[in-house]
Order: structure tokens, then C-alpha cells, then sequence
């Protein structure tokens, strides 16, 4: 019997995922198939019960993370942030977050120095996962910035427990003059307006960006950034490095993470010429 995986979420067409976990399969010499299904929260319970006994594992997108986290045995990431992203099956179903793991292997892969405050943009399901990498990373003064005071309260309320400063600002405040580093969990058209007050050209210790949309790219925020010589991460390194730990997850074996960056850009330079 064939096993497969899949990808699940909304929107999914955009997703490289698939391109991903094939060139991991390949690498290892696995016959399995992984694919796509575009599926809403309410969707996702019935579909994940109703698969049969060849399916391994799935990866988990916006707007699924929660609902995966409700969907199995979790690991304690998933306890600690209320979302999952990576389903494995077996003779337990068992939920994991591999984001976390991910973007803490992206920021060191970038070669950046140690960082101690840093600047969060957002404060959803990935902000949650994102600020709890970079306390793991060694950063403890964190500035969150977002639109809705009330969201930003329980954020802040949510991470006394990760034992790191975090100062509430509202969206598109000018970035504290001593972040070193930028991550943005919302969408591009969020800082619609925005951008310039966050002054990116002008902090004078910020040293690295991480913006984590990867579609379409370069987003204005990376654009920016890269324009000011900072270090510019996309959301392609976070999805590679997180889907390494998927991989090892669902096949108990690990594949060089330039194995999977090469077939992702391969992917992404195939979309944007077509």
C-alpha cells in the first residue's frame, strides 16, 4: 500500500509544500505521494476521520492550526501555543509544532548574531510560535506590535509564561531604536500604510529581517529592508526548515535541509516564469 500525506488549508493552490516533501521522498527513496486539500476549520475534523490506513501524516496551514491542535495527542509545543501544524499517524494520532523548531533553524542558518530584543509583528496563531523560537533564540525584550489592544492584552497575558518581556505597541509604531531583529507574521497588506512609519531604514541596531509570506515575494517590507543592507529571510526558509522536522516526523528519517531549499526555489522560479 502506497502511503500519502497532503498539505491542508486556505488558500492551498499557492502552496510549495508539495514540492517540498516529493524532493524529500525522492531523497530517501520512499514511493509516497503527498498532495493538497483546501479545507475551512469546520471541515477539517470530519476529513482528517475519515482517512484510511495509508495516509502518514499531514502538514498544517492558515486556517487549520488550531483545529490540528484539537485533532490528536500534542506535543508540548502544541500545548504551549494552542496550535499545530503536523499531523503523524500511527497506532496513536499525534500533533506537533514544527514552526517553532523551524524558525529558530532559519534565523541560525542565516548566520545572524545573538539577538536580545527584537520587534514581533502580529499576534495570531504564528506570532504565538514565532515569539516563543526567538525566547528559545536567547531574545528577551520583545516589542508586538498590532492593531487591536484587546488581541495585544491577551497576547501579552499569554506570554508571561515563556518568561520574556513583551511590550505592546500599536501597528506601525516606529521600531525601538534597539531591535535587532524584525519579524512579520501578518500579511503584506496589513502594513498597507505602514511601513514607513516603521522606519526599518532607520533602526540603527536591526540587523535582520524575517518577513514569513513567501508568495508573492518580494513583499514591500523585504524590499525595504534588503534596500537598508539588512539580512532578508522570506517565508521560503521558514517553510524549508520546518518541513524538515515534518518529514523526519512522518518517515523517522532526516533529509539535508539544501536538498529541500533547492527544490523549493526550483518551485518558486518555475511559478514566477510561468
Amino acid at each position: 500500500m502506497k502511503h500519502r500525506a497532503a498539505v491542508l488549508g486556505s488558500p492551498i493552490d499557492h502552496s510549495l509544500s508539495p514540492a517540498i516533501h516529493a524532493a524529500a521522498y525522492a531523497y530517501l527513496g520512499l514511493d509516497w505521494e503527498y498532495g493538497r486539500a483546501e479545507l475551512q476549520p469546520a471541515q477539517f475534523a470530519g476529513f482528517v476521520d475519515g482517512l484510511d490506513g495509508s495516509w502518514r501524516g499531514l502538514s498544517v496551514t492558515m486556517p487549520l492550526k488550531e483545529a490540528a491542535a484539537a485533532s490528536g495527542i500534542p506535543d508540548d509545543d502544541v500545548v504551549l501555543t494552542g496550535v499545530a501544524n503536523t499531523v503523524v499517524f500511527g497506532k496513536h494520532r499525534r500533533v506537533y509544532n514544527t514552526d517553532i523548531a523551524g524558525l529558530r533553524d532559519a534565523l541560525a542558518d542565516a548566520g545572524l548574531p545573538p539577538v536580545r530584543v527584537a520587534t514581533l509583528i502580529g499576534n495570531g496563531a504564528t506570532a504565538r510560535s514565532a515569539l516563543v523560537a526567538l525566547v528559545r533564540s536567547g531574545v528577551r525584550l520583545v516589542e508586538v506590535q498590532g492593531r487591536d489592544p484587546r488581541r495585544l492584552a491577551v497576547f501579552r497575558d499569554w506570554a508571561e509564561q515563556l518568561k520574556v518581556e513583551v511590550q505592546p505597541r500599536t501597528l506601525g509604531a516606529p521600531l525601538d531604536p534597539a531591535s535587532e531583529l524584525l519579524v512579520s507574521t501578518v500579511p503584506s497588506a496589513g502594513l498597507t500604510g505602514r511601513l514607513e512609519a516603521l522606519e526599518v531604514e532607520y533602526c540603527p541596531a536591526l540587523r535582520g529581517v524575517l518577513d514569513v509570506i513567501y508568495h508573492p515575494w518580494p513583499t514591500p517590507l523585504a524590499e525595504r529592508a534588503e534596500a537598508a543592507g539588512r539580512v532578508v529571510l522570506s517565508g521560503l526558509d521558514l517553510l524549508v526548515h520546518q518541513a524538515r522536522h515534518q518529514v523526519r516526523l512522518m518517515t523517522g528519517r532526516d533529509v539535508p535541509v539544501e536538498v529541500l531549499m533547492s527544490a523549493v526555489r526550483a518551485a518558486s522560479d518555475a511559478r514566477v516564469r510561468s
